[in-house]
């Protein structure tokens, strides 16, 4: 009682309101809207304000621009848009102009607009423009990070000239959501960047040690006056077409369908994807798992990746549930044998709806179908086959609802919902959380409670599992810290629509930093970072681990990057997942990794960054030693052509791991030595910003070799080799070779605004025997032995905007 009456003492105290004077300029309507082509001859500038005298607050804070880089930025409006021009002053030999394809920033000075309708510092917009003319954009999310999966529609025109660069900007109303008020204000911040020595620059000045959100930091444009909301509809029609060979087989698809958004209000989008087509997606990297968890991959499929920043709330959505592969498996019968598993499940429709009110009442809801999927069983004896459902159709929902207040702080519900046909199982999860900044941004409380129920509807029985969290942190300053915990009992479960490694955790956590945000004598910037965290199970309340560690970065004045960390498992620790059965554990003894790292100055023609680490056991009954390390050299040979290459080397000795369960319920490990081998290529070439070709290759390469004597895990941990078991005798040979070979070779154009052509081959090799002996070039050629699946696909989509339509048909009757 005393503690919780201090900490609600220390959070009065600390609540003080703190106000930043604002920048801002007054708008005025254009009469005659400015031409977009780089050149600042226009009516509409002549008599707009000035935006000027930016400040650094990157590496440097508060320093002012000089004169010969001075920046001027202009703001004018009309019905349609509203409009920017930005002259920035420089030396154009020294201007950094790398040409790269949408949202990718390479090497290139920029120019960015951060805007906010609703000026409420917390939902930002971001605009930007290259040297090059590439545009980029993004939604800044809830919790600071950049969306660069949304794309929006608009124009920009970029001129370089002789004593710096242009960009003039044109923003129609309908990328923007705002509110339909006689007279607005917006909140804005302009960034200048320039990439030779990684300065950027703002408009209204930002103080990253502040702890303060950025967008809380902004100016504003004002007297913005009689401008309607548009109807913020537009449709992406699409068609593809894909051909396949593999192993002697040909098939081929054509596949029609459509995206729209749908402004439904002034500050909710609806989003919906009818008949998908994830033909394109980028593959993944898959890797070797030994591991008790499964591998999680990134999202590669724009709808799942654009503008979810509200369902990433509490941690609950992975998106790649939705299309993965199949729930079940089938059940076989005596001399049964599966012909044909899908590897994935079909998507039919999805659909999203967002977005926030002026009072900062946030609303996200996702929808997914998915179609009912069969898996092929063959008798042995008969020949008959038959099938099985292995995925029945189901229904994925998702809502949230987040209310902001103070300008950086957030209550939210969130719930998850997944409906399987048949005897399935079906899942739902509820969540309520709250995150909450103090007035001066100085101290942040955040905490969760969530609750899952599945239900098993085979045998009618349904599963209610909690988990929940609360922590405390300092956010601004050069030293921070913070305290969190985190618990899950053992029935807690969200992987049918999220995604969890395990349940049964009671963890405390702590850490505290120090980090610099002006330059020193000899660095830009560092920071040090130091945790300690202690594990337990949930039920029953029993030790399981603890480590403590420290990691460390930096940059000299010459852009040079370099740190490293340490990590150290004290003492005796206790691994209740390794075993894969309930109530064992495995144990071992103070584990400690330690790795460091360099890069250069990526500005250069050349750079590379290299790592390196090991991993051992403090422990005399055991001989373990884990390295490895990495090189990521690129070459920049033009400003239109780019390579990299990646390469890491693993080299495991003395690891044990499980194997196997064997009869009398004896879990079965072995002591190992693994190997892997990844090498990465990237590659861009881009004619301009708007068509390019990129190619992206990966050959990842692991082998596992067990020692011939198997071991015997004992009910308190430890493991005996005495017991018999060895590889010959186990039933199956464990060990590995591994080989996957995957390469993309993309075309890109976009034709038109918003509209884009896209060609890709693609081919893919995988084998996976038990030659673990062999090195990596005669497991090359065992790789080529195998088929290679070529796909090669054609995809179009145009943008229509309904306003351009119906502007057309005005003009008509007109």
């Amino acid at each position: 009682m005393k503690n919780t009456l201090f900490v609600l003492v220390a959070f009065l105290c600390i609540s003080t309101i703190s106000s930043q004077e604002k920048k801002f300029v007054n708008l005025k309507r254009a009469k005659i809207a400015p031409k977009i082509d780089g050149v600042l001859d226009d009516q509409a500038w002549q008599e707009a304000e000035e935006a000027k005298d930016f400040v650094q607050f990157r590496p440097d804070v508060g320093v002012k621009e000089t004169l010969d880089e001075q920046t001027i930025v202009k703001v004018t409006y009309d019905d349609n848009a509203v409009y920017f021009s930005a002259f920035m002053r420089d030396d154009p030999s020294k201007i950094m102009k790398q040409f790269t394809t949408r949202d990718n920033f390479g090497q290139a000075d920029f120019f960015l607009i951060s805007i906010n309708p609703n000026n409420d510092g917390q939902n930002d917009t971001e605009f930007l423009v290259f040297t090059t003319g590439t545009q980029a954009d993004a939604i800044v999310t809830s919790n600071g990070n950049e969306d660069w999966g949304w794309n929006a529609v608009w124009d920009s025109a970029v001129k370089i000239v002789e004593n710096g660069w242009i960009a003039e900007i044109k923003i129609p109303y309908s990328a923007l959501r705002f509110s339909n008020q006689e007279v607005q204000t917006w909140g804005i911040n302009y960034h200048r960047r320039y990439m030779r020595d990684n300065r950027q620059y703002t408009w209204n000045p930002i103080d990253l040690a502040s702890g303060k959100k950025i967008g809380l930091m902004h100016g504003e444009i004002r007297g913005i006056e009689n401008i309607n909301p548009p109807t913020r509809l537009s449709l992406y029609p699409f068609a593809s077409a894909i051909t396949r060979s593999f192993d002697g087989e040909n098939d081929s698809d054509a596949n029609f369908g459509m995206d729209i958004k749908y402004g439904i209000t002034e500050n909710f989008t609806l989003d919906a994807t009818l008949v998908p087509d994830f033909s394109q997606a980028g593959f993944d990297d898959v890797e070797l798992n030994l591991g008790p968890f499964e591998q999680e991959f990134s999202e590669q499929r724009q709808f799942f990746t654009e503008g979810v920043d509200l369902f990433s709330k509490g941690n609950l959505f992975y998106s790649r549930r939705i299309g993965n592969s199949p729930s079940a498996y089938p059940t076989l019968g005596a001399n049964e044998s599966v012909t044909k598993y899908p590897n994935n499940v079909k998507v039919i429709n999805a659909l999203k709806l967002s977005g926030r009110t002026k009072e900062g009442l946030g609303v996200a809801f996702f929808n997914a179908i998915t179609e009912k999927t069969e898996a092929t069983i063959k008798d042995n004896t008969s020949q008959n086959t038959r099938k099985e459902v292995v995925e029945p159709l189901a229904n994925y929902n998702i809502l949230v609802v987040d209310k902001q207040f103070n300008g950086n702080s957030s209550v939210s519900l969130v719930n998850t919902n997944v409906m399987r046909d048949g005897g399935f199982r079906d899942a739902n999860v509820t969540a309520g959380l709250f995150d909450i900044n103090n007035k001066k941004n100085t101290y942040n409380y955040e905490g969760a409670i969530k609750v899952s129920n599945v239900n098993y509807k085979g045998i009618d029985e349904t599963t209610t599992g909690v988990s929940g969290g609360l922590g405390f942190n300092k956010i601004s300053g050069n030293y921070r810290f913070g305290v969190d915990y985190e618990m899950a009992d053992k029935k807690f479960d969200i992987n049918d629509m999220g995604i969890q490694f395990r349940n049964n955790f009671s963890n405390f956590s702590t850490y505290a930093s120090y980090q610099t945000f002006k330059p020193t004598e000899k660095l830009n910037n560092y920071r040090i970072n130091m945790w300690f965290n202690y594990e337990r199970l949930f039920r029953p309340s029993t030790y399981t681990n603890k480590n403590l560690g420290i990691n460390f970065n930096a940059q000299t004045k010459k852009l040079l990057n370099f740190g490293g960390n340490m990590n150290w498992q004290i003492g005796k620790q206790f691994d209740y997942w390794e075993p894969r059965t309930d109530g064992r554990y495995f144990t071992f003894n103070n584990g400690f990794n330690m790795n460091a790292w360099i890069g250069t100055n990526r500005a250069k023609k050349f750079s590379f960054m290299t790592r390196q680490g090991f991993a051992t056991l403090f422990d005399k009954d055991r001989n373990v030693f884990v390295h490895f390390w990495a090189v990521d050299p690129t070459i920049r040979l033009t400003d239109k052509f780019s390579l990299s290459y990646s390469y890491q080397y693993d080299r495991g000795n003395g690891g044990r791991g499980y194997v196997t369960t064997a009869n009398n319920d004896d879990i079965i490990f072995g002591e190992r030595l693994q190997k892997t081998i990844t090498n990465s290529i990237s590659g861009n070439y881009n004619f301009n910003s708007f068509h390019g070709l990129s190619l992206t290759f990966r050959n990842y390469w692991s082998t596992v070799d067990y020692d011939y004597d198997l071991y015997t895990l004992e009910n308190d941990g430890s493991t005996i080799n005495t017991s018999g078991y060895n590889v010959d005798n186990i039933g199956f040979n464990p060990n590995v070779n591994f080989n996957t070979w995957n390469l993309d070779f993309r075309y890109s154009w976009q034709f038109a605004p918003g509209s884009q052509l896209t060609a890709l081959y693609r081919n893919s090799l995988f084998n996976f025997d038990n030659m673990s002996k062999e090195n990596f070039f005669n497991s090359i050629d065992t790789l080529f032995d195998q088929p290679i699946e070529h796909i090669f696909s054609l995809r179009m989509v145009y943008y229509i905007d309904y306003n351009n339509i119906k502007n057309v048909f005005k003009k008509k009757n007109s």
